[in-house]
């Protein structure tokens, strides 16, 4: 089977303009994603009166964040033709679907994710490398795009999402770069808190690193999460997140690589890790993935972490996963692997590579683009 790369959508402008132009771009896309979430709410039971009531308590938690974000999602509603609350859905989708879930007294269908940082000092060519394996609903192969965003007021960026979302995984044009992994624990949906999206972009728009750890370690959010920072200038560090608390972890021997169990020590001392019912192959994707580029340190490259993330050690449980049916009910697999060089402004991305292994190049024009004129002659 052929799988079609995800297309890349650019805007520039006001939030509102910038959010008409994507939801134009990706009409088709967004109303795929937003349907797929609605019918699978409505399999667990909830009416159209509670779906309403849940994803609408939303969008005061968003204006409130950044009336810009609000802004920008009205005018990706009006672009594609469809209504503001599911443009709401597709940002605040973990929350709502974990909170539909519980009601409807469902296990939790977790984002799986593997990620990895690759620093200078384990690096061929001294530069820093950040990925990841996105593992989620195989319908998300058709409903993922990457979003460059022309910003007049800081750094460009680039993201992969899916359509209709703010961010997820990426980098901006200053070389600060996110990627992000499932977790749970006992403290989740015991509070309000700003959606996950949500976080990814404002450290998408953020100067500098700095900005960026203190936005995901300091903002409140409803569910765990795992956050993975890092510089182009040398420096990555992987924060997992509580609700309400953040714990952070350096890289060891220049390399950070995480799946969707808890690491921190510190962590595991104050809170239960409730995630190996739905996870539990994820306590050797990580070290899987660490084997791989340990044989290499000093020498790796963007091709090393690509052949890490293709292993396929006790599949379909595996760091690669092929489509399957999860114990939810849904057809998981790795949607995407997303491979980042932030200080050549490079991201490649291929969907669903456990079936498909050609990658599409993306660009972001970044200083270090502009002094080689070789890269942009490559594209």
């Amino acid at each position: 089977m052929v799988y079609e790369a995800f297309p890349l959508i650019e805007v520039s402008g006001s939030p509102r303009a910038r959010g008409q132009s994507y939801g134009a771009q990706a009409a088709g896309r967004i109303h795929k994603g937003a349907g797929h979430y609605v019918e699978q709410i409505r399999k667990m039971g909830l009416t159209q009166a509670d779906m309403a009531k849940l994803i609408a308590a939303f969008l005061p938690t968003v204006e409130k964040f950044d009336p810009a974000y609000a802004e920008e999602m009205a005018g990706i509603a009006e672009g594609a033709k469809i209504d503001v609350e599911a443009i709401l859905l597709l940002n605040c989708r973990t929350e709502i679907l974990q909170l539909a879930r519980r009601h409807a007294g469902l296990l939790d269908e977790p984002d799986g994710c593997t990620g990895a940082v690759i620093l200078p000092e384990a690096s061929l060519n001294g530069e820093l490398i950040h990925g990841q394996n996105w593992d989620w609903k195989a319908e998300c192969v058709e409903t993922a795009v990457v979003l460059r965003i022309r910003r007049e007021d800081g750094p460009d960026l680039l993201t992969f999402t899916e359509a209709g979302a703010l961010a997820r995984a990426g980098f901006n044009a200053t070389g600060v770069a996110i990627t992000a992994n499932y977790l749970e624990s006992d403290r989740d949906y015991t509070q309000e808190g700003i959606p996950l999206p949500l976080i990814r972009r404002k450290v998408l728009e953020s100067e500098h690193l700095a900005d960026a750890i203190r936005c995901v370690a300091c903002t409140p959010k409803s569910a765990s999460n795992n956050m993975i920072l890092s510089a182009r200038e040398g420096f990555a560090i992987d924060i997992e997140c509580a609700p309400d608390e953040a714990f952070t972890i350096r890289p060891e021997n220049g390399l950070i690589t995480h799946a969707n169990h808890w690491n921190s020590p510190v962590a595991l001392s104050k809170l239960k890790d409730c995630g190996t019912l739905s996870t539990p192959e994820s306590h050797y994707r990580d070290w899987r993935v660490r084997q791989h580029l340990e044989k290499k340190l000093g020498k790796l490259t963007v091709d090393d972490l690509r052949e890490a993330f293709f292993d396929d050690f006790l599949s379909p449980y595996s760091v690669c996963r092929p489509p399957r049916p999860s114990h939810a009910g849904n057809i998981s697999s790795t949607v995407a692997m997303i491979l980042m060089r932030p200080a050549a402004g490079i991201m490649e991305v291929a969907p669903m590579p456990a079936r498909n292994r050609t990658f599409t190049t993306y660009t972001l024009e970044t200083a270090e683009r502009r002094s080689q004129p070789e890269l942009n002659a490559a594209e």
